[in-house]
């Protein structure tokens, strides 16, 4: 792989797009989480495909569907982020990260539970013992994605217990909504529930249930309260992103993150049913860096 370019700011976000052998292109970064330093939380956000075949219509990565990416590809993205950014440390040339806490997310450019590679490339990651290693798996839930899960269970009880997140990107509580937004064909809330209680054993993170807040997309607190359980299962609330595709689709955002006090009201109600639930809103400079999934090569490609 090769990095053609780079963008961001290295004390938030750094984005970088790669050329692979076929020359197809990847988009990659790593970033902190301040008020955090990278010596103690680093964040590796990785491609798992060239393109998405899903499409969601809020986000950058979808569209353009070229092929999965192999267990290789994902790891040499984690050797390039590793080497630039401990360019004056020797540990990585071990593969070792000198953070008290790694996370790499697969939650960049693709559907991760539709690449079969995936599996391989955790089990590889699980087989070095990384201490410090967390794990961020991200899905919308495809029909197909039972199988995957549950083989993931089994590299995450065997090598990341109690340092694995799953998450569904579920968005809406709509199911009519839902279907828009996500263009594929999905699991439904009842079979997300079964399944996420499945995946989840003691001592496990609980699983997210992520919500991209959009005007006039209903999320129904009282709907997720009949089929999910606090015990097993959290709450993210995330604004929505200035893609090109949410412009493209006149698709508005359903708070505005300067004023979070905006959407107390949801966070409320939630809270009331017994949900932990998570205000995820980034740092602004974020959106003017390209760092929201895709937008960068978007943007790259656009330019050319």
């Amino acid at each position: 792989m090769k990095v053609i370019s780079s963008t961001g700011n290295p004390e938030l976000a750094t984005v970088h797009v790669g050329e692979l052998e076929d020359r197809s292109r990847i988009e990659f970064c790593e970033s902190v989480q301040p008020p955090k330093k990278r010596n103690e939380k680093w964040v590796n956000i990785i491609s798992t495909m060239v393109g998405c075949p899903v499409g969601c219509k809020m986000c950058d990565a979808g569209g353009g569907f070229v092929r999965f990416l192999t267990a290789q590809e994902m790891q040499e993205q984690i050797n390039y982020l590793g080497s630039q950014t401990f360019l004056d440390d020797q540990v990585h040339l071990e593969g070792k990260i000198p953070s008290k806490v790694w996370k790499i997310q697969l939650a960049r450019m693709g559907e991760p539970t539709l690449n079969p590679h995936v599996l391989e490339f955790l089990r590889e990651l699980g087989e070095k013992g990384h201490e410090n290693l967390v794990i961020s798996l991200s899905t919308v839930g495809p029909s197909a994605c039972a199988p995957f899960i549950q083989e993931l269970k089994k590299l995450k009880d065997a090598y990341f217990q109690g340092k694995f997140q799953l998450q569904f990107s579920i968005h809406t509580t709509d199911d009519e909504a839902r279907r828009r937004i996500i263009p594929i064909r999905g699991l439904i809330l009842p079979e997300i529930a079964a399944l996420g209680r499945q995946f989840r054993s003691p001592g496990d993170r609980k699983i997210t249930l992520n919500f991209i807040v959009m005007k006039d997309v209903p999320i129904d607190a009282d709907r997720i309260a009949r089929l999910f359980d606090p015990e097993n299962f959290l709450i993210k609330l995330t604004p929505l992103n200035p893609t090109y595709r949410a412009q493209y689709h006149k698709i508005q955002p359903g708070f505005d993150p300067e004023r979070p006090a905006s959407i107390q009201g949801l966070v409320s109600e939630f809270e009331s049913k017994g949900f932990e639930t998570i205000l995820s809103i980034g740092e602004m400079e974020e959106n003017q860096i390209g760092s929201n999934c895709g937008q960068y090569l978007e943007s790259l490609n656009r330019s050319a």
